[in-house]
């Protein structure tokens, strides 16, 4: 598995902090959500522009 199908890391985007491919959302916010039990339904409900395409 190659992280960068999943991640990507653009210093013009979110401060050029590594974010979830497709996503505006922060690994770093990502992790911190799943610490704090959230499902990944409530994480893209607490983010609505960050909806994975289906």
């Amino acid at each position: 598995m190659n992280y960068q199908d999943y991640i990507t890391i653009d210093p013009n985007k979110r401060g050029g902090k590594p974010c979830v491919r497709g996503l505006r959302i922060t690994v770093y916010e990502v992790l911190e959500y799943l610490a704090s039990d959230m499902t990944e339904e409530e994480i893209l409900d607490d983010s609505p522009t960050s909806r994975a395409k289906t």
